[in-house]
């Protein structure tokens, strides 16, 4: 990831950290998902857990080992149950996704992981059915992977998880690179025109000569008058070759056809 991309990552990891819940359920539930982070240091986990531990009157937890995982997985089987409020499970899922999920924007697109213990990725899996929060699940090296893909997806996550402004401004980078993704392709569609319409003029002119060098045409007449005007404007567009001949529009398109056609016929009649 670029810096930019790595400063918002880490942002919208603060403000999630930031977020302390009032019901003192849902302070028990986090802060034993925070539990087990494996091998990451998180500065705002830790100080999460800090701020939890200060609220709870508890002493300080020891957040790694078997004891650790074991409080992890006890609160995964508790925000699981039917009973569970959803404030008790989305307090859960942010502190899991504190302690082990993953954010990635490079290349501008973006990727949410949380590996989990096949044990715990069992009641995860109803947590995120009943939060309608679906995500892809696999397995990885003997642990369970769910991953989010998209904008659309990510902000949906952290928003229902209590996100706000640094996920703002992951949603308005995303308009941003929407809005030169369609410019791009207007810029483009209008280059294709172009590049077409001057192949064409190009063309016509071409036919155009062939047939009064060999007498074909009458310059006279309607299609005489619009040969002689396609030679001089190879790269006009129909309606000044109107303006130019006193034609109207669909007249010309008939000439330029009629050009075109008995061109080729010039040239079969030539090669035999």
């Amino acid at each position: 990831m670029s810096r930019s991309e790595s400063d918002l990552v880490d942002a919208i990891r603060h403000e999630l950290a930031a977020l302390i819940p009032e019901r003192r359920c849902c302070q028990r539930i986090e802060l034993a998902a925070l539990a087990d982070p494996g091998r990451r240091e998180n500065i705002g986990a830790v100080r999460t857990i800090h701020l939890l531990t200060t609220r709870l009157d508890e002493e300080a937890h020891e957040v790694a080992g078997a004891s650790a995982a074991a409080r992890s997985l006890a609160s995964a089987r508790t925000a699981a149950t039917p009973d569970a409020g959803q404030h008790c499970r989305r307090a859960y899922l942010r502190g899991r996704l504190l302690a082990r999920g993953s954010l990635s924007l490079a290349a501008g697109r973006a990727h949410l992981e949380l590996v989990l213990l096949p044990a715990e990725a069992r009641f995860v899996a109803t947590i995120l059915r009943r939060e309608s929060l679906s995500a892809i699940q696999r397995e990885r090296r003997g642990r369970t992977v769910f991953v989010w893909k998209g904008e659309e997806a990510v902000l949906h996550l952290l928003r229902s998880l209590g996100g706000g402004a640094a996920l703002s401004a992951l949603e308005a980078r995303g308009v941003g690179r929407q809005m030169r993704n369609s410019l791009n392709r207007v810029v483009n569609a209008d280059t294709a025109n172009l590049r077409r319409t001057i192949d064409a003029g190009l063309r016509q002119a071409t036919a155009a000569r062939r047939l009064l060098k060999a007498g074909a045409i009458d310059e006279g007449e309607a299609v005489g008058r619009v040969a002689i005007a396609r030679i001089g404007e190879p790269d006009a567009s129909l309606s000044e070759l109107a303006e130019a001949t006193g034609l109207s529009r669909s007249s010309v398109q008939r000439a330029l056809a009629a050009i075109e056609a008995a061109a080729r016929v010039l040239k079969e009649e030539t090669l035999r």
